[in-house]
């Protein structure tokens, strides 16, 4: 399992430390670029965490903000040399898209995922036949293989000793579809119940009979973070969007999340409907 710090992570540690830097010396990012002799972009996309940073340049920016403390300066000073090198996802770059590889980034510092989708056992949570089942009916696609061992990987790293804590939401249709056949789905279901028991996810299945709610057309994620703002990942028939600016769009988002989990199942039923389940696919 990984134990090196992941580039990504130190760019994000630094995003967040210059922004607040900034915004405490009172400068907009325009300000603070022409101060620098930089291009506008340069510093929104060092701002972003999109790319690394020098220890020379970092030093401009703490000196332009007025960061002198020793220790913070050494800290920075060690996090942008480790800001350098390619991302644990980088060989997969090939298969997926910037925005989701964007995505990956904040779901490598997240503390908490929490998630729902509306058809389908939610990626994190997918054994490895289940997500060939997924992709099977779909075109023929030389990356497939790539993009199966890329799931597996996440899941890897989700729930790697000191994890995030993963709390999802299971639709019952997506319980009860057939997704590869029953066998697949008994796995499916088996390992479920293995996150459960083992503590390793707080999982709620939502009935049939909680009718219709704010995210029946598209699933989503929430990210959690100790020191930012939650980040949204959102699917749908609309395409793929990862916000962490348009707050109202989050809270909504937060506000369906909480009303999922009202209208889900408790751990105890939850459990029992995984074990009918189970015994139904056997006789399938």
């Amino acid at each position: 399992m990984p134990t090196a710090v992941d580039p990504s992570l130190n760019r994000r540690k630094l995003r967040l430390a210059l922004k607040s830097a900034r915004d405490k010396r009172g400068l907009t990012q325009r300000e603070a670029a022409d101060a620098l002799e930089w291009s506008l972009s340069k510093l929104i996309r060092i701002e972003a965490g999109t790319v690394s940073l020098s220890v020379t340049d970092l030093r401009a920016m703490l000196l332009e903000y007025g960061v002198d403390d020793t220790s913070v300066v050494s800290e920075l000073e060690e996090a942008a040399r480790g800001s350098k090198g390619q991302s644990w996802w980088s060989e997969y770059n090939d298969a997926i898209s910037q925005p989701f590889s964007q995505y990956l980034g904040y779901e490598s510092a997240a503390t908490t995922i929490r998630g729902y989708h509306p058809g389908l056992i939610p990626s994190h949570l997918q054994t490895a036949d289940y997500i060939a089942a997924i992709f099977e009916p779909g075109p023929t696609n030389p990356k497939t293989s790539q993009l199966i061992d890329l799931r597996l990987a996440r899941q890897e790293r989700v729930f790697q000793e000191g994890g995030p804590r993963v709390e999802m939401i299971l639709d019952e249709a997506a319980l009860r579809r057939q997704t590869g056949g029953p066998a697949t789905m008994r796995r499916q279901l088996a390992f479920l119940k293995q996150l459960v028991t083992e503590e390793r996810a707080v999982l709620r299945a939502l009935p049939f009979t909680a009718g219709a709610h704010d995210s029946v057309d598209s699933s989503f994620f929430l990210l959690g973070f100790r020191d930012d703002e939650d980040v949204l990942y959102v699917a749908g028939p609309r395409g793929m969007l990862t916000n962490r600016d348009d707050r109202e769009l989050i809270a909504r988002y937060q506000e369906c999340f909480e009303d999922l989990q009202n209208k889900s199942l408790n751990k105890e039923d939850t459990m029992a409907l995984f074990d009918d389940l189970i015994e139904n696919f056997h006789r399938s």
